[in-house]
């Protein structure tokens, strides 16, 4: 099949959304909980809902294609608001629910938006989120335990006051969808911009060649927690819900996680190696893993110790279990193996509307992100070993910036960033980043060069590498100078103690350095871990690392010798 036969009947989310709310009005749509018990949102009420929030808007003078942003954590109303910026014709501008300052300023302006949906957040204030007076607010009803909202209209009043529009939107295949910014973690925010026609080729060439195995379940049943706004539960939850007429539960609460997850039991669930870490940390705090995988084999033991397991974890009915946005361990994926669950690591970004490779081949080897999406190409620039990647659902461009958009769109070709290399039977493996930023295994983007100044200002410290590409906070590893030839190990460990309180003081939680490994051998030009001119190679330090980064991370010790 090429790109002609997918480009038939094409669908967009919001066509999706229409076909179920007539063919099956009374189906289940969104499911939120309050406390134990749950609301249920059918495709008819969400239309309602919907078309009546058009009319609000249309009143407050919005026009065709204006911006609107989204700002709240995963929750029915973050759906709704979504559903009804489609159904009139505006672009979505979601955010993540942590976006605060300055920060959440630069995405306003940047991205000219006239209006923010804001919900579910952890807290408000004018000086936290200082959004402009002429930018209206629609505030969500308030849920229990999270911040209120004290600026905006009520969207039950709203809903209330206004009858639903006669005329949605129906979108064209190459009108503006969605505007989807970056973290800016690494940087200044980027607004990545995606028409309806890229999420609609994603979902029809699933359908056409069964790649993932999304259509293979009846009724699909998702759970949404990673934020609404991340391209990966963008894609793999919110449209692929509307593409398959399924169900989306949410958590009410870090506390209740698990309960709702219990109570959703998904036949498709997406996490980052983060979660899946918690869940596999969960299972051998109670029953070792070594014993574990002995009892697995144990004839029917096996079976009912497996079923027992997933059942508690919430992933009893789960189909497609796929992790990404960072690196997954081997030793994860072996796990989940003797669960009876697949993990498919899925590689993209934001700029590819998702995922352009995913591991759904069983003998995808562990440190493999597998082979590329149907219709997709992936190379690798034989100069700097980074990834390129080819694909019909790539990004417009970055929004109000041509430069920045030039260049990672070169010649028919996205630049990732990322380094890698294809193994022998053309598995695609995900070897770093092309420049020194590095994500941890909660998908949080950390950038070392600062961090690393200020360790080597200490006299023990002749090189050093702050990584930690499957550990959930970044790691230090260092190799000692001749000045600590002498002292006893006391000292060092005193030393770099106190300057590591000095470097994590004024650091984010997410960055802050949780261990230093003092490395055994001398890091030269022979060990392969810096070049002639002295420079540390990350690369070739997480090569030989970075299967132990894990291990440094949880061990109860803050500087470890190797």
């Amino acid at each position: 099949m090429g790109l002609k036969d997918f480009e038939t009947n094409l669908k967009t989310p919001l066509d999706n959304f229409y076909h179920w709310e007539a063919n099956t009005p009374d189906a289940i749509y969104l499911r939120q909980p309050y406390g134990k018990e749950w609301v249920n949102i059918s495709y008819r009420d969400a239309g309602i809902i919907a078309r009546k929030m058009v009319a609000a808007m249309r009143q407050t003078g919005l026009k065709t294609g204006d911006k609107v942003g989204i700002l709240s954590k995963n929750c029915y109303h973050w759906i709704l608001a979504d559903i009804s910026i489609m159904m009139g014709g505006f672009v979505s501008v979601p955010m993540y629910a942590t976006l605060e300052g300055d920060a959440l300023l630069q995405v306003i302006r940047n991205s000219g938006m006239k209006l923010i949906f804001v919900g579910k957040l952890e807290k408000w204030s004018e000086e936290t989120h200082p959004v402009p007076a002429e930018i209206q607010i629609i505030k969500t009803p308030h849920y229990k335990g999270n911040a209120i909202i004290t600026r905006g209209m009520e969207w039950d009043e709203l809903i209330a006051q206004h009858d639903p529009v006669s005329d949605p939107a129906v979108p064209e295949l190459d009108d503006l969808w969605t505007i989807m910014y970056s973290s800016g973690t690494t940087g200044t925010p980027k607004g990545v911009m995606h028409t309806y026609r890229n999420p609609a080729l994603v979902i029809r060439i699933e359908q056409l060649t069964d790649y993932v195995g999304i259509y293979r379940v009846k009724h699909q049943k998702y759970f949404s927690f990673l934020p609404l706004n991340h391209v990966g539960e963008r894609i793999g939850t919110e449209i692929n819900c509307l593409a398959t007429g399924g169900t989306m539960s949410f958590g009410e609460s870090i506390q209740s996680f698990m309960l709702n997850l219990q109570e959703t039991q998904p036949s498709t669930f997406f996490a980052v190696p983060r979660i899946w870490t918690k869940f596999y940390e969960g299972v051998s705090n109670i029953l070792p893993v070594k014993t574990l995988y002995l009892l697995i084999h144990v004839p029917f033991l096996g079976a009912f110790l497996r079923n027992k397991i997933r059942k508690g974890l919430g992933l009893l009915q789960v189909k497609t279990a796929a992790t990404g946005a960072a690196m997954t361990p081997a030793y994860l994926k072996r796990f989940y193996k003797k669960l009876g669950i697949h993990l498919v690591e899925a590689y993209g970004m934001t700029e590819v509307c998702g995922g352009i490779s995913y591991g759904v081949d069983p003998a995808t080897p562990y440190d493999s992100v597998g082979k590329p999406f149907p219709d997709c190409e992936v190379k690798i620039d034989p100069e700097t070993g980074e990834i390129l990647l080819k694909a019909p659902f790539v990004m417009q461009g970055y929004y109000n910036e041509p430069e920045l958009t030039a260049k990672v769109l070169r010649d028919g070709w996205m630049y990732s960033g990322d380094r890698g290399e294809f193994d022998q039977k053309g598995f695609l493996k995900v070897t770093g980043r092309i420049n020194d930023a590095f994500k941890t295994n909660k998908g949080e983007y950390i950038v070392p060069n600062k961090m690393e100044a200020d360790l080597e200002k200490n006299e023990y410290v002749a090189f050093v590498c702050v990584c930690g590409l499957t550990s959930p906070q970044p790691l230090a590893l260092v190799s000692l100078s001749e000045t600590a030839k002498d002292k006893k190990p006391k000292d060092i460990e005193h030393a770099l103690m106190n300057t590591l309180a000095k470097v994590n003081q004024h650091l984010p939680r997410h960055e802050k350095i949780s261990t230093i490994v003092i490395t055994k051998d001398p890091w030269t030009e022979q060990s392969g871990l810096v070049t002639p001119t002295m420079k540390v190679k990350r690369a070739a330090v997480d090569e030989m690392f970075k299967h132990l980064y894990f291990k440094w991370h949880i061990n109860p010790q803050t500087i470890i010798w190797h």
